[in-house]
C-alpha cells in the first residue's frame, strides 16, 4: 500500500445571536462563497482550540466553544481548471456552538475573507446555492433543532501539544 488516504479535519463555529447566524463570505477557487467560520485543524492544537482560532481569524470575534453540535463527513470534487488537476477531498467537520464576544477593533480578517454577516435562518436557507458546502446549512439546521453534545465527548491527549 503506497498511498494512505488522509481526510481533511475541519472545525466550524455555529453561532446564533438574536435569531441570526454568523457567517463569512470568502473568496474560494469556486468564486465567492458563504461559510460558517471554519477551517482546518493545525498541528499542535485541539479541536476546541482550532475552532476558537478560526472564528477569531475569520470574524475578529473571540469565541469559546461550549458544546458540540455534530460531527460531519462530506466529499468534495473539484474539477480540473486553469491547469490544476481535478481533486477529491473528504472532509470530517467538528461543529461547535458557544459564546462569542464583541469583535476586536482593528483585528484583521484572514486572507480571502470579504465580510462577516449575521443572517436569519430564512436568509441562510435562501442562499444555499452560494454555500461553500452543504454542511453550512446542515450544521445550522442541527443547531436549530437543539442538537448538542457535551464537550467531554472529545478527549485530546497531552501528546497533541508535545510536538
Amino acid at each position: 500500500m503506497s498511498d494512505r488516504w488522509n481526510p481533511s479535519v475541519t472545525v466550524a463555529a455555529i453561532i446564533e445571536k438574536d435569531g441570526r447566524y454568523l457567517l463569512i463570505e470568502e473568496h474560494t477557487q469556486e468564486g465567492l462563497r458563504l461559510n460558517n467560520p471554519a477551517g482546518h485543524l493545525d498541528p499542535g492544537e485541539s479541536l476546541i482550540e482550532a475552532c476558537a482560532r478560526e472564528c477569531l481569524e475569520e470574524t475578529a470575534h473571540p469565541f469559546q466553544p461550549q458544546q458540540l453540535v455534530g460531527i460531519y463527513q462530506s466529499r468534495f470534487h473539484r474539477a480540473a481548471k486553469n491547469g490544476r488537476p481535478a481533486e477529491e477531498i473528504t472532509y470530517v467537520r467538528f461543529a461547535f456552538t458557544g459564546d462569542i464576544s464583541h469583535p476586536i477593533k482593528g483585528q484583521a480578517l484572514d486572507h480571502g475573507i470579504v465580510r462577516v454577516l449575521w443572517m436569519t435562518l430564512e436568509e441562510v436557507r435562501a442562499s444555499a446555492a452560494s454555500h461553500r458546502s452543504p454542511l453550512v446549512l446542515k450544521c445550522i439546521e442541527d443547531h436549530v433543532r437543539g442538537q448538542r453534545f457535551p464537550m467531554d465527548l472529545i478527549h485530546t491527549d497531552l501528546s497533541v501539544w508535545n510536538i
